[in-house]
């Protein structure tokens, strides 16, 4: 595939793309329409759209890892399409969790179609990525479903505490770092162990992809996390400090709450008050955001985020897979560490 950044996303797109537009159309008119419109394929009339389907960096750890492994990136396609389903489900019931309006600029399923709809269209995502994975005709399609399960599994756990954090006051960094695993990195390192899975991989090599997917989706949290707070909403398609508004215990905001000293104190009051933060004046919650800076939990996730990215890198440096997709695996965490949406 000889992939490059930024490319390498947008060539693995054109890859899933017509997979997951064959899957799709597995389901009812309603559901395929709704479905189609999430991804981008349509307005919310049915009107053929080139919209926004999201950065495709999960099943580019699929085919990168397949890569990697010494195969070619097609036999690993059906794995690639499963956890874009996988990813796309969560995001679909996230928003309607987080009551979240808008999504990749444009309005979310729940705010067109209610919340039965939303609920039912995430959970026909789950289920394509389900038949995704075993339409592979690979000798290991089993055991890349019974990872792309745990894994979703742990998404659920992660999304779990993620909800129920927010009616909690006394969250530890460490619970957080728990929940971001569950949430985003158990499903990174389960695209990278699910492409050399399909590949034929040793499990050494598989491990290894594991690790650096693991800790390449906690890094990619982290800047999730600064980006709720401080990221633009022209870019990053979401309403200026979402996070800080619905009193996310985010990994930047817990550190600086354990760890911030009077900047940490006065936060965790503010926090407590959620009626309030929920009503707050951009000005408010500029300060705030202030208090997480002063706290320092801006600077502390900064570091970690490319801490993690480090530990990734070095997953991978001792295990005998092919270089130029290492390279462009490298190349990948970078990206993601330096984003902006």
């Amino acid at each position: 595939m000889n992939l490059t950044m930024p490319g390498t996303l947008g060539l693995t797109r054109e890859l899933i793309t017509p997979v997951l537009r064959d899957l799709v159309n597995r389901l009812d008119p309603m559901l395929r329409s709704v479905v189609s419109y999430h991804f981008g394929w349509c307005d919310e009339h049915g009107a053929t759209l080139n919209g926004n389907p999201g950065k495709a960096i999960r099943p580019s750890l699929v085919l990168l890892a397949a890569e990697a492994a010494g195969a070619r990136p097609q036999c690993a396609i059906p794995g690639a399409a499963a956890v874009e389903l996988v990813h796309n489900f969560s995001l679909v019931h996230d928003d309607l969790m987080d009551r979240d309006e808008c999504r990749r600029h444009r309005p979310t399923l729940w705010a067109v179609w209610g919340d039965p709809v939303a609920v039912l269209a995430g959970d026909a995502l789950l289920s394509l990525a389900h038949e995704a994975i075993l339409d592979s005709d690979s000798a290991h399609a089993g055991t890349a479903h019974t990872v792309l399960a745990v894994a979703t599994r742990e998404l659920i756990r992660g999304q779990s505490a993620d909800t129920a954090f927010e009616l909690r006051d006394d969250v530890t960094l460490g619970e957080c770092l728990e929940m971001a695993w569950g949430k985003t990195a158990a499903l990174m390192s389960a695209s990278a162990v699910i492409g050399a899975t399909l590949a034929g991989a040793p499990t050494p090599v598989r491990d290894a992809l594991g690790v650096f997917g693991g800790n390449v989706g906690l890094a990619f949290q982290i800047i999730d996390d600064l980006l709720g707070i401080w990221g633009q909403p022209e870019v990053t398609g979401k309403p200026v400090y979402s996070d800080l508004r619905s009193c996310k215990k985010s990994l930047p905001i817990t550190w600086a709450i354990e760890y911030g000293g009077a900047a940490g104190r006065e936060l965790a009051a503010w926090m407590t008050d959620r009626a309030h933060a929920a009503g707050a004046t951009d000005d408010e919650l500029h300060a705030i955001a202030g208090l997480v800076e002063r706290g320092g939990g801006r600077a502390w996730a900064t570091e970690e985020a490319h801490r993690r990215a480090a530990l990734a890198a070095r997953a991978v440096a001792d295990v005998r897979i092919v270089p130029g997709p290492a390279c462009e695996l490298h190349a990948l965490a970078h990206y993601l560490l330096d984003r902006q949406a």
